[in-house]
């Protein structure tokens, strides 16, 4: 493997004119997919998948490396990989089929439904504080609100008969997003029974209040959400986004169609929604094994 990334370095350095910055930085980022691969028990680029690929990405990602540094990293293996493939060194080019990394994007963190079950179930509803948690965190999961829509969230746009919110989004940017019974029957108990304790002197309109009485921040809701994780059991590293997350992809892995889940979220773009399309494989596999006539042939033999 060694051998091959210094024969692409030599190549880039000489018949591409790239400079020595630039080789040093394919250097460094090939090293580290080299030594990941040997970690595996990888040897020989025509045995990697595209699954150690994304393994590799997911495994820098929880590194601390962001997005861009991600997208470079795939660059450079895909790089190499057309180097290996146009020189008839490499049968299979794993690397052929990964998204262009202008459209890349890192899966976002998302929970499973039994630990979406166990954070919901974290705050003690005996108490004030505990109440308005609860409501909270099951409106955060039942809308797929953003943080800072939720912190900003008025009670005039809540509406309890129809069953639904409306939201100031980005730009200023109105949606309606419905919100399931169970969620608006902890909002309403914690409306009736915790709010009126938190309102201290002026009521400032907004739905959930601190100690204070004033609307959480970001930072508060953060640390929050954080607080319920770790009571919860959740070792994952998970913030207000993340249930956002979570409710987009339940909602894919339930069928929900993706124009649906981008108006809920308030993407200006599909691309944006399309990350969690990746959650909805196994549903895909489930329904073409159903339906398709050949569908069992690969994994169940040949069909008689």
């Amino acid at each position: 493997m060694q051998a091959l990334i210094e024969q692409f370095l030599d190549y880039l350095t000489f018949e591409r004119g790239l400079s020595a910055n630039t080789r040093t930085a394919y250097a460094a980022d090939l090293a580290r997919f080299a030594a990941f691969l040997d970690s595996e028990r990888v040897r020989s680029c025509n045995t990697v998948s595209r699954k150690h690929i994304l393994s590799f990405l997911l495994k820098e990602k929880a590194r601390g490396l962001g997005t861009n540094s991600l997208s470079r990293l795939l660059v450079a293996v895909k790089v190499f990989f057309r180097y290996l493939q146009q020189e008839g060194l490499l049968t299979r080019n794993a690397a052929a089929s990964m998204e262009s990394p202008k459209l890349w994007r890192v899966l976002p963190t998302f929970l499973s439904l039994k630990e979406v079950d166990r954070l919901l179930a974290a705050p003690l509803t005996r108490d004030t504080y505990g109440l308005r948690d609860k409501a909270l965190l099951e409106l955060l999961y039942a809308t797929g609100l953003r943080a800072s829509e939720l912190t900003e969230l008025e009670l005039a746009r809540i509406h309890f008969e129809e069953g639904y919110l409306r939201c100031r989004g980005k730009g200023g940017k109105e949606r309606v997003i419905p919100v399931g019974a169970p969620a608006m029957q902890w909002l309403a108990r914690y409306l009736k029974q915790a709010r009126p304790l938190l309102v201290k002197g002026r009521d400032p309109g907004h739905v959930f209040l601190t100690y204070r009485g004033r609307r959480f921040s970001r930072q508060g809701l953060w640390n929050l959400v954080k607080s319920y994780a770790r009571k919860a059991g959740i070792t994952k590293s998970i913030s207000p986004h993340t249930l956002r997350h979570s409710f987009a992809s339940h909602l894919l892995a339930n069928g929900a169609p993706l124009r649906v889940i981008q108006e809920m979220l308030g993407h200006a773009d599909i691309a944006t929604t399309q990350i969690y399309t990746h959650v909805d494989r196994g549903r895909l596999l489930a329904v073409h094994r159903q339906f398709h006539p050949r569908a069992g042939t690969a994994a169940g033999g040949r069909q008689r």
